[in-house]
């Protein structure tokens, strides 16, 4: 799934730089788009994973994000999104971050909904559904830990 913007002035700071807020509303939307896609159903996100971004995007940038689910439980679907700018006049595109989301699929009357099986057909889609099993496991030890903390 893919989504691109043109960046304006309304998008960014007085330095022309865009603002990281408005970048994750998009890494988020392309990531829920994916998700709907998969489930067929409404999603909501559940989890972002540490979002770093390693080059500015400015004023005029055209963003492209490019989102592919990479593991998926039974009611929830994580989400890669990888962001890249280019500048549409003078060319080449300039990597920014990548951002892992968690959905969770819902039906109805709005809660948890079981969603399709993910099947991984090349071996870097087989990589990365192994490597997001293993952040979900993270996630939900993190989880328990939380709940854990505000029952003390």
């Amino acid at each position: 799934m893919q989504l691109s913007q043109l960046l304006e002035p309304q998008h960014a700071n007085l330095r022309g730089d865009v603002h990281g807020g408005w970048i994750m509303k998009l890494v988020d939307e392309a990531g829920a788009l994916s998700a709907m896609r998969h489930s067929q159903c409404r999603v909501v996100t559940v989890a972002i994973d540490q979002m770093m971004f390693l080059q500015p995007i400015r004023i005029g940038d055209l963003v492209t994000l490019e989102a592919s689910l990479t593991y998926v439980g039974r009611t929830s679907m994580e989400a890669r999104v990888a962001v890249t700018a280019e500048d549409p006049i003078k060319g080449g595109q300039t990597y920014t971050n990548t951002a892992y989301l968690v959905y969770v699929a819902l039906d109805d009357r709005g809660k948890p909904k079981a969603v399709p099986s993910l099947i991984a057909e090349t071996d870097l889609e087989k990589r990365r559904m192994d490597e997001g099993a293993k952040r979900q496991e993270y996630r939900l030890r993190q989880r328990e830990s939380e709940l854990q903390d505000l029952d003390r």
